[in-house]
């Protein structure tokens, strides 16, 4: 665990640099929640012009703190901030929480890097600035100006939103879902969500870290930390807006959205992704307090048989659709209800089913090996006690001595019902007011366990990969003054990261067409050459299926005449002369160098519309082959790579090869490329392997 951080979120004594006497000031509110809050640790008031506040010596510097001091939070104006930032330095202060407003988020940035350079000079870390503070059931600390602590629980949130932070400190109160630690990350200047991942990865009050991101500043970082983590990390991610990518010059480049890449990051990371704030408050319940679901098998107990149905739509929903029990389940259960109930699943024991019934059920349910997650389902009756029916079915889970096998439950009901279900959750069981969300959470639980094998898969490399080829055509184009690469330098390159490019020769001359087009073979493909015209459909400047030498010499010119109309005054390298391959599924495989995360791989279904129809899923380079067979299945147009409607099927093992190796090449070259595509990736029949037809490669502006 990182001392410095330590110091700077448990600290064992702390300074209110600006702390006031005056009431409904920050820097008196700070010095009021740390003395309220129970805080065990020194509390040091840091003002030039007061004596005593709440009882606490004022001193007049930190320099003239008798005691050891870990961390300061900063609450004077932002002009006076390093001075003060230079004194905790010198007094041996690891960490500062910087409060203050007035730095990046209104246009100082430089302020704000004079600010990390000075405390990085002193070893101290930087939390903020522009923050609430941070608040610590664990450690009796409020060091911030939120109101107070939040309901005890076993979770940590980290906010870049101060005013939602305080926010969701009121509502874990109204909503009884509770956290050890709350943490305000401001303008992340120096401690960003990766450091804090990393942090709380090894805190021991901590079993599921939550995030509200509005944006990261080291992607990277990110994924590394939460790959590494093995805590449940559930994140809810603001400002999903399109990336308005300023020069998208290839397919991949205009279809690339945040909101596609940061979700494809958290999955790769091994997080879970809330859909709303509810969605994060649910998450981390189910999460904290739960064990991942290991295996599919979803059993559902109910009294009702409306909350069961309304449970198994939610369960398909959540990705984990339910089975009919076994036989042998279905007859042992059928001694807890009357002969009209159903054993299938989900399990109605009918509104009959009271407190030793929903204990004798939910018992066995629990302990049998089929069942690998269980959701109980209460609808309050006339005839029977909320909570007695939450203390038969905690007991039940008690008694069974289970501790790896995950149960959610849903009461659905009045004032009993949430006092039953508060009882619940203080025991350990997560419990929600709906059946859909006890299922949905359980859904949770499952992705959590199944991005846990994900991400331990590791990443594909390409020992054959030629380099230094690579490395140099590019170096030729830099020198010529481009950034755009023309589809033969493009190919070259693909092939030297042993992608299949379909053979393809440059022709300067209709005599060199014809020569080129008789040495590979007709029928040929005839394609301009420029890098002036990166989309050639566009320009005329692509004709199929050519058959003879007559067509290679009409087709040369007109291709010229298209593309000196389509620009007069782009630069022609020639025509390209090359294989018509044979017809075969069309992809698209390409990148973006993403502001975020770097090098970014997409796959999709290809050809002309592939701007249209939007199919596409991306992933954050380099890439596992497990991951690159998930791609393949998860856009919509999957099974058609599976064969239907008679249709043999494609071969995705070839394909799965291309992805990591084009992932491998991206990453390989993130320094220098800034978009690509290969389209259309031409995908044959099981075993009759891949083609690559066009390629293009733009590089990064130098």
């Amino acid at each position: 665990m990182d001392e410095v951080i330590t110091g700077l979120l448990r600290p064992k004594g702390i300074a209110i640099v600006g702390a006031s006497a005056t009431s409904g000031k920050i820097g008196h509110t700070v010095v009021k929640n740390l003395i309220e809050s129970g805080y065990k640790g020194g509390i040091y008031p840091v003002n030039p012009s007061a004596d005593e506040i709440l009882g606490l010596k004022v001193y007049k510097s930190v320099l003239d703190i008798p005691d050891p001091v870990e961390a300061a939070a900063i609450t004077i104006p932002a002009k006076y901030v390093l001075d003060a930032a230079k004194e905790c330095g010198e007094k041996g202060v690891k960490g500062l929480i910087v409060i203050t407003s007035g730095f990046s988020e209104v246009g100082d940035v430089e302020l704000e890097n004079q600010l990390v350079q000075l405390a990085h000079d002193y070893g101290m870390r930087v939390l903020g600035p522009n923050v609430v503070g941070t608040l610590s059931n664990s450690d009796d600390m409020n060091a911030s100006f939120a109101p107070f602590l939040p309901l005890e629980g076993s979770a940590s949130l980290v906010s870049q939103s101060g005013a939602l932070l305080i926010a969701i400190d009121a509502i874990t109160y109204t909503r009884r879902i509770g956290f050890d630690k709350l943490v305000s990350i401001g303008n992340m200047s120096d401690v960003n969500f990766g450091d804090m991942v990393a942090w709380l990865n090894e805190d021991e009050n901590t079993k599921c870290i939550s995030l509200y991101i509005e944006g990261l500043k080291d992607g990277s970082r990110f994924i590394h930390e939460c790959s590494k983590a093995s805590k449940p990390i559930v994140v809810l991610k603001a400002g999903v807006s399109e990336h308005g990518a300023a020069a998208a010059a290839s397919h991949t480049g205009s279809l690339a959205g945040a909101q596609k890449i940061y979700g494809a990051a958290f999955q790769q990371a091994g997080v879970i992704e809330a859909t709303d704030l509810s969605d994060l408050f649910d998450s981390t319940l189910a999460l904290s307090l739960e064990p991942p679901m290991r295996g599919d098998n979803l059993l559902v107990l109910t009294n009702g048989g409306g909350v069961g149905v309304l449970a198994t739509d939610a369960a398909e929903k959540a990705g984990v659709p339910m089975k009919f029990a076994p036989e042998s389940v279905q007859e042992e259960l059928k001694k807890h209800m009357p002969s009209f109930g159903s054993a299938k699943n989900p399990v109605d024991m009918t509104g009959m089913a009271g407190n030793e019934w929903y204990h004798d059920t939910t018992r066995f349910s629990y302990a049998h090996d089929w069942v690998d997650g269980l959701v109980v389902l209460y609808c309050e009756t006339a005839m029977t006690n909320p909570m007695e029916i939450a203390k038969s079915i905690y007991n039940a889970v008690t008694e069974t001595g289970i501790t790896d096998k995950p149960i959610t439950v849903s009461f659905v009901g009045g004032e009993r019902c949430d006092e039953a279900m508060q009882w619940l959750v203080e025991k350990g069981i997560p419990a929600y007011n709906a059946p859909d969300l006890a299922v949905k959470a359980m859904g949770k639980l499952r992705q959590y366990a199944r991005l846990q094998v994900l991400k331990s898969e590791p990443a594909e490399e390409n020992h054959n990969a030629d380099k230094e080829t690579a490395r140099k055509i590019i170096a030729d184009v830099r020198a010529n003054g481009r950034t755009a690469l023309t589809e033969i330098e493009s190919k070259k390159i693909f092939k030297s990261y042993g992608l299949p490019t379909v053979q393809t020769e440059l022709a300067t001359s209709e005599e060199e067409a014809v020569r080129m087009a008789e040495e590979i073979g007709y029928p040929v493909v005839l394609k301009i050459v420029s890098p002036d015209i990166l989309h050639k459909s566009d320009a005329g400047g692509v004709k199929v299926n050519i058959q003879d030498e007559a067509g290679v010499r009409e087709t040369y010119n007109t291709i010229l005449e298209n593309a000196k109309k389509y620009k007069a005054d782009a630069d022609i390298h020639g025509i390209v002369i090359q294989e018509m391959a044979p017809w075969a599924t069309e992809t698209i495989v390409g990148s973006v160098n993403d502001p975020t995360f770097g090098a970014t791989l997409m796959f999709g279904l290809g050809g002309i519309f592939v701007e249209v129809l939007k199919d596409v899923t991306f992933r954050v380079a380099p890439i596992s082959t497990k991951e690159a067979e998930n791609m393949l299945n998860e856009i919509k147009s999957a099974p058609i790579l599976d064969g239907v409607r008679g249709e043999t099927p494609r071969d995705k093992a070839a394909l799965a090869k291309v992805l990591t190796n084009y992932a491998f090449m991206v990453t390989d070259l993130a320094d220098e490329i800034s978009e690509s595509d290969a389209n259309p990736v031409l995908v044959y029949e099981m075993g009759q392997g891949v083609k690559v037809v066009d390629a293009r490669i733009i590089l990064k502006k130098k």
